[in-house]
C-alpha cells in the first residue's frame, strides 16, 4: 500500500509519531554484475526502508539488468551512443516518484546500514539542495587513490560547503529544484560540480556528510587512470573557461603529490611496495588532466585545492563510529 509522500521525502510513522524517510535512488550501471548486488544488498539493509530503485542502463551485455530486477529496481534504458553522465542522471532522476533522490555509481556500496538516513538529514533545512557523502576505496584500491579519497572527501561533515564540489557517485538531491536545472547533458563528465556551481549561484546550499560513507571500487590501469583525468579536464575547462593548466603545473603537481604520497606511504611502512605505482598514478592524473585542458578557468583556490593539492602531512586521524557496519556477504563482490 503506498503512502502518501511528504515535499520533504519524509513519511509519518504512525505507530512511533517519528517521520520515517523515503527516497529515490538512480543507479547508473554499464556491465556491472560484479558490484552491483553488494550495492543492492547494502541498500535492502538500509535505516531507510522505502526506497524506489531505478536503474539506469547504458547497454549492458551481462546480468547487469537481470540482478537489478531480482530486486524490485525500474529499468530506464539509454543507448551507449547516447549516454553521458548527465542524461543519464536526467533519465533516472525523471523516472523518480519521489521528493528526495539519492544517486550512486553501481561500483559503490555503502559501509552502514544508515547511510542514507545521514545522507537525507541535511534536507530537513530548506537551504539544503544537494548532500554527498564520504567516500573510500577497497583494499585493492591503487595507493594514491586512497590518498585522494581522503583529500576530497574528509572526515569532518559541513553542513553549509561555501563551494560547488561534490561528487554523484554517492550523493542525494532535491528534485523539485532539479526540475528547475536538470544537469548538463553535453559535459564529459563533472555534471555534478556544474549544477552545484549553479545552486549556489542561485542563493542555495550544499552539504558534505562524512557519516554516509560508501565504498568505491575503482580498479583502473594507467590508460584508464589518464583517460578519466582527461575528460574531467576537458568538463572542467568549460565549466570554467578562464581556468589553466600548463605543462609546468603538470611537472609540479606531479612532483608535489608524489612527494606526498610517498611520506603517507613510508609512515606506513609500505612505500618499497606501493612507490612504483603512485609514480605512474600520479603521473597518468596529470598528464591526462594537462591534455584534457589543451583540447578544449581563474578558477577558486577551494576547487584547485580539492582537485589537485596533495593531502596535508598531518598525523593520521581515526574515525570509528558508534554504528555497526554492514557485513556483506563475500560473493557479493
Amino acid at each position: 500500500m503506498k503512502t502518501a509522500k511528504r515535499k520533504t521525502g519524509e513519511l509519518e510513522n504512525r505507530e512511533t509519531g517519528k517521520q520515517a524517510m523515503n527516497c529515490s535512488l538512480v543507479i547508473r550501471a554499464f556491465n556491472e554484475a560484479c558490484h552491483l548486488p553488494r550495492l543492492l544488498e547494502g541498500v535492502h539493509q538500509q535505516t531507510v526502508r522505502d526506497v524506489e530503485i531505478i536503474l539506469v542502463d547504458s547497454g549492458s551485455t551481462d546480468d547487469t539488468v537481470t540482478i537489478a530486477e531480482s530486486y524490485g529496481a525500474k529499468i530506464i534504458h539509454i543507448a551507449p551512443a547516447d549516454f553521458t553522465f548527465g542524461r543519464s542522471l536526467n533519465l533516472g532522476i525523471a523516472a523518480a516518484t519521489r521528493e528526495l533522490v539519492a544517486i550512486a555509481s553501481a561500483h559503490v556500496y555503502p559501509v552502514y546500514p544508515d547511510w542514507l538516513e545521514r545522507l537525507l538529514e541535511p534536507f530537513a533545512d530548506s537551504a539544503i539542495g544537494l548532500a554527498y557523502g564520504k567516500q573510500r576505496g577497497m583494499e585493492t584500491s591503487k595507493y594514491a587513490e586512497h590518498q585522494i579519497f581522503a583529500r576530497w572527501f574528509p572526515d569532518v561533515s559541513d553542513l553549509r560547503q561555501n563551494h560547488p564540489f561534490c561528487n554523484n557517485a554517492n550523493a542525494a538531491i532535491r528534485r523539485s529544484l532539479w526540475e528547475k536545472h536538470p544537469y548538463n547533458e553535453s559535459l564529459t563528465g563533472l555534471e555534478d560540480l556544474a549544477w552545484g556551481k549553479w545552486a549556489l549561484e542561485q542563493g542555495h546550499s550544499l552539504a558534505y556528510i562524512a557519516e554516509a560513507e560508501i565504498i568505491h571500487i575503482h580498479d583502473e590501469k594507467p590508460k584508464g587512470v589518464l583517460n578519466r583525468y582527461r575528460r574531467e579536464a576537458m568538463a572542467f575547462k568549460r565549466i570554467y573557461p578562464e581556468a589553466h593548466f600548463n605543462i609546468y603545473d603538470f611537472m609540479r603537481m606531479t612532483a608535489s603529490n608524489i612527494f606526498n604520497d610517498s611520506v603517507h606511504a613510508a609512515r606506513e611502512e609500505i612505500l618499497f611496495r606501493v612507490f612504483p605505482e603512485i609514480c605512474w598514478f600520479r603521473a597518468c592524473q596529470f598528464w591526462g588532466t594537462y591534455q584534457g585542458y589543451r583540447q578544449s578557468a581563474e578558477w577558486n583556490w577551494n576547487l584547485r585545492q580539492t582537485f589537485y593539492y596533495p593531502r596535508g602531512l598531518d598525523a593520521e586521524r581515526s574515525t570509528k563510529r558508534e554504528v555497526e557496519p554492514i557485513r556483506y556477504d563475500e560473493r557479493c563482490h
